[in-house]
Order: structure tokens, then sequence, then C-alpha cells
């Protein structure tokens, strides 16, 4: 049986979920209560959103200190080989996560591979471009201010998740079997913070940066390290090795038919 093949099994066949699925699905609870406590300063206490302008960032203590740090420090998970807690579509990049096949890799293969899904990517990126330059058209007419962006990017966190856990509409475009095989998934964190471009502060700059910076890191290693990126000359990307199992889809390890 061919190691790509989707398994057809039954809803009894199915194993139960994950260990990494059930921490990704405890972070989108906790995402959407990140959520609806930002939606109660929004409308409530307007105030403390002011620590996204300028250097009010360090005039007092806000709630959005804290949710600054996790940004921060869920994107410098990214920067580094973490070995537990991160999904391995985040961190393929890295020589740990390699498993390199047995037979040669097909290099024309793999350069076509990769020219391909560069291309899916950017169209990804130039229809996000232009839904972030409709923010900004709304942003000049006064329609939308740094709190309402602010709102989106934190709208932005919980659907990253409901991306990996329940649909992702880049699959679309990508075409890309899981995320653990996406291209983009160290995107993330860049097209959450676009919509706070125009906010003029150290909370917003700091963060668009760091993003950038994982970004840059991500597509370099692409360039350098294309095997690293490719379900057939990467075994740990393959449906057979998965331990992740965050897709929807459930295959089990190269587990032969049953019989009638």
């Amino acid at each position: 049986m061919d190691k790509q093949q989707n398994c057809a099994i039954t809803r009894q066949d199915r194993p139960g979920a994950s260990r990494i699925r059930r921490l990704y699905t405890i972070r989108l609870i906790l995402r959407i209560a990140v959520f609806l406590l930002c939606a109660i300063i929004y409308f409530f206490r307007r105030e403390l959103l002011d620590i996204l302008h300028g250097w009010n960032f360090f005039r007092g203590f806000s709630p959005l200190h804290i949710l600054w740090f996790v940004w921060m420090l869920d994107m410098l998970w990214q920067l580094f080989p973490v070995r537990e807690e991160i999904a391995l579509g985040s961190q393929k990049l890295f020589k740990f996560r390699f498993q390199p096949i047995k037979e040669a890799i097909n290099y024309p293969a793999l350069r076509d591979y990769i020219i391909k899904t560069t291309r899916a990517a950017y169209k990804v990126f130039l229809l996000w471009a232009a839904f972030i330059a409709g923010l900004v058209v709304l942003f000049v007419k006064g329609i939308l201010g740094s709190g309402e962006l602010f709102m989106i990017t934190v709208l932005f966190y919980v659907c990253d998740l409901i991306c990996v856990l329940v649909w992702c509409p880049f699959r679309l475009i990508m075409k890309n079997r899981c995320c653990t095989t996406c291209r983009i998934f160290n995107w993330d964190h860049l097209m959450m913070f676009t919509p706070m471009l125009l906010v003029k502060g150290f909370y917003s700059i700091s963060l668009l940066l760091m993003s950038i910076a994982v970004w840059l890191v991500w597509e370099l290693c692409v360039m350098m390290y294309p095997e690293r990126f490719w379900e057939r000359s990467n075994d740990a990307l393959t449906c057979a090795n998965c331990t992740d199992k965050l897709c929807t889809q459930y295959c089990q390890k190269l587990r032969p038919a049953k019989k009638a």
C-alpha cells in the first residue's frame, strides 16, 4: 500500500486524538477566551488599549502586556528547535525534524515541487495583501481605528488554530494534504499582525518585526534546505510517520485493509 494513500477507515477504526491535537484544542479554547477578554476591554475598558500607541507600552501595566509576551514567546518557539509542544509542520525547517528517505532524492522533482508550492504560496500572499489594502482604505477613511485593527488581529489569533484543527481555506490554493506538509505554516504570525501595520507604537512594531524575522527564517530555509519541506524527501512528513495527527482526516500507519 502506498504510504501517501488516504486510509479509508470507519468511525470506530479511528484512533483517539493525539497528544499534540489535544494540546492544540486546549490552546484554541484559551485563544477564544483571550478574544472574549479583549472584546470586553474594547467595549468597556477602552483606555487599556492606549498601550498600543507610541511608547505607552512602557507607561503602566495592562493585560495586553501579557498577550504581547505570549505572542512573542510563540514566535520565539518558531525560531528555535523546540522538541516538544510544537507541531511538526512548524518545526520541519530544522535538521532534527528531517528523516531522509532511504532511496536517493529526486532533485528535479524536488525543485518542481518547491517552485509549484512557492507560486501557490505567493498567490496567498497577494490575496492577503489585497485584504490588508482594504483595511488600510477603511482606516484612512476613519471607519476603522487602532482598536478595531487590534480586535481583527485577535480574531485572526483564534482563526489560526481553527485553520489547523477544523478547516483551512488556504488549502484551496495550496493544495497541500495537511498542515504538516503546508508550505506556509509559519506565515501565521506575519498574517496575524499585518492588520496592525497602521497602529503606530512599540506594541505593534515589535510584533511585526518579530513576525517578519520568523517569516524570513522560514523562507530562507525553504531555499537552503528544500528537502526538509517535501514528504517525498523527508519521511517525517508522510502520513505513515505522522505523530501529530492534527488533521481531521486521520490515517493509520500503513494499516492493511480489513478482509471482508
